[in-house]
């Protein structure tokens, strides 16, 4: 098949992207596609678009991710063609004359639904969730609204809009605080006294006008993939310094990662049994990946969902997989037959 990985985007998760899309690309030339890695946000100037963009796909080096987000206004003031923010450069046609596109976006550019909803009315085919429940896993709030209806177990949480008043004081400690649509932990502090709660606010809103206070929950990190209508045996994250930030979960070895997670049969199963129980709810489809806190007593909060979780080197999802045996390419192949045929 010809298909288009598309990584990059105008998004701060840009960097793994890159990482999960060339690897997704390599997997896939090896089991015989024509893959090509297209940068969302940059696109591909240089094509003309007559020849066949896909005749010379070619193996790539591996994306080593750097331990910093990328500077977006930098990257915003190279780009002088005219086009918007939202995609770039015959991106458009490029995917169209595509069997698939493999999506290896992170962030709001890839996971927010506008993308999905772009391709739908184009009547171009992608590989995960549709635009509905894209945008129900990517704002937390919503996400949370949904979890608590449901009976879900998830950390209270407060909205705060930019703009919009409130008291910093009425706010709980310990707490933690992240843009509402954000991921890979950007953004996300975890406070335990005033003068830490301020500056965490302030970073929160200078990433995204629309940020969630919740309660702090102390417990071990977890986080269950679903491939098709499967949960995948768990994983534990303990992270050697800190919590699983941007920097541990993508720098190899600064993150301990358990699969399965030692946490019992019985404690699996219900892990299983809610993954799979938000994948549904919040209209998720062909894979995923959520993410939890477990406490001492046994409580299994639910944090969120990943529409497009991560397949770079260190990722969780490829690390469960190859537990019930998937290889990473059979992994990229079932990802692409499940979607063709939802």
């Amino acid at each position: 098949m010809k298909i288009v990985v598309l990584a990059g985007g105008l998004s701060p998760e840009r960097e793994v992207s890159f990482s999960s899309g060339t690897m997704a690309a390599n997997a896939l030339l090896s089991l015989g596609h024509q893959a090509i890695l297209v940068d969302l946000f940059f696109g591909m100037p240089e094509w003309d678009g007559k020849t066949d963009p896909f005749a010379n796909a070619h193996p790539l080096s591996p994306y080593r991710v750097s331990e910093t987000e990328p500077d977006l206004d930098a990257l915003r003031l190279s780009r002088r063609d005219g086009f918007n923010e939202f995609i770039g450069v015959n991106v458009p046609e490029l995917c169209a004359q595509a069997d698939i596109v493999y999506m290896a976006l992170h962030g709001d550019c890839g996971e927010n639904g506008r993308l999905q909803t772009f391709f739908d009315e184009r009547g171009i085919r992608y590989t995960g969730s549709g635009a509905a429940g894209c945008r129900n896993a990517m704002d937390k709030w919503i996400s949370k609204q949904l979890f608590e209806s449901a009976g879900i177990l998830t950390p209270r949480g407060t909205l705060l809009r930019g703009g919009e008043p409130f008291d910093p004081e009425s706010l709980p400690l310990p707490c933690v605080v992240k843009p509402c649509n954000g991921g890979s932990s950007i953004g996300v502090s975890i406070v335990y006294d005033r003068p830490a709660l301020y500056d965490a606010l302030k970073l929160a809103f200078s990433m995204e006008n629309t940020i969630l206070v919740e309660e702090y929950i102390k417990g071990r990190e977890l986080s269950c993939g679903i491939l098709g209508d499967r949960a995948l045996p768990p994983i534990e994250i303990i992270p050697l310094h800190g919590f699983y930030d941007y920097k541990n979960k993508y720098q190899a070895g600064a993150a301990k990662e358990v699969t399965p997670a030692e946490i019992g049969p019985e404690a699996t199963e219900r892990l299983q049994t809610i993954a799979l129980s938000v994948f549904h709810l919040l209209g998720l489809s062909v894979y995923g990946r959520i993410d939890f806190l477990l406490t001492e007593s046994g409580d299994a909060y639910c944090l969120e969902a990943n529409t497009l979780p991560g397949m770079t080197p260190t990722s969780l999802l490829p690390q469960e997989a190859a537990v019930v045996g998937y290889s990473y390419e059979r992994l990229c192949d079932t990802i692409i037959s499940l979607s063709l045929n939802k």
